[in-house]
């Protein structure tokens, strides 16, 4: 058997619109990630002890479960607290909230980085707390963290592979779909394969480039 580029260029556009999935998918965890990944910073940093252990043990679960089981658990749960939400809504909570559990990690090594005498000198101004964090300590640390953050995107479009196992038609699973039609593996999966190395590709270079706009600024 001969390997065939018509096979790839007949499927591509329907790669292609699936892979929009896996962009929507990997993008708005990534921006729950950061929301939420910012309140467990704050709240692993607090000075409370209950406040810190809570966040710490949050972290320790959603780092130390993999996440094909956490989206099965969000997945398979949710119906039972009352929220029917649509499968694609469900794996993006769950990558998500499991991101958030390592963007929390790379912002508190970010804002510890930042030099002690920045909140010194916020707390004898009187500058509020939440202020304090919105306008000095988080975007330092996501300038900080930026390349880390980048990394974790990257990251959440490969894994936003998983979300195939409760049907949403991703990348991954529209591939798998058109080899059982098409009986041409090889073919399907070095597209799917280009696709993702196209799409991680373009993200790194965004990555690299808003870091030295950072670095300039």
């Amino acid at each position: 058997m001969n390997f065939s580029f018509e096979v790839i260029w007949q499927n591509l556009p329907y790669m292609l619109a699936a892979a929009r999935w896996t962009l929507a998918i990997s993008i708005a965890g990534m921006a729950i990630s950061i929301v939420w990944g910012t309140f467990l910073c704050a709240a692993r940093l607090s000075k409370d002890a209950f406040v810190w252990r809570i966040a710490a043990l949050y972290i320790s679960f959603f780092r130390g479960v993999p996440l094909l089981v956490q989206l099965l658990m969000f997945y398979y749960m949710l119906p039972y607290i009352g929220l029917d939400l649509p499968a694609i809504l469900a794996a993006i909570l769950a990558v998500g909230l499991c991101s958030a559990a390592y963007t929390a990690e790379i912002l508190r090594g970010s804002i510890q980085s930042i030099p002690a005498g920045q909140t010194e000198a916020a707390n004898a101004l009187g500058i509020p707390a939440f202020s304090l964090w919105r306008r000095i300590l988080v975007p330092q640390a996501i300038r900080i963290g930026l390349p880390s953050l980048v990394n974790e995107l990257i990251l959440l479009v490969k894994v936003s592979s998983l979300a195939s196992v409760v049907g949403i038609g991703e990348l991954t699973r529209v591939s798998q779909n058109i080899t059982g039609q098409t009986y041409r593996p090889l073919e399907i999966f070095i597209a799917a394969a280009a696709i993702y190395f196209v799409i991680n590709f373009v993200i790194s270079r965004l990555g690299r480039l808003a870091e030295r706009r950072m670095q300039v600024g």
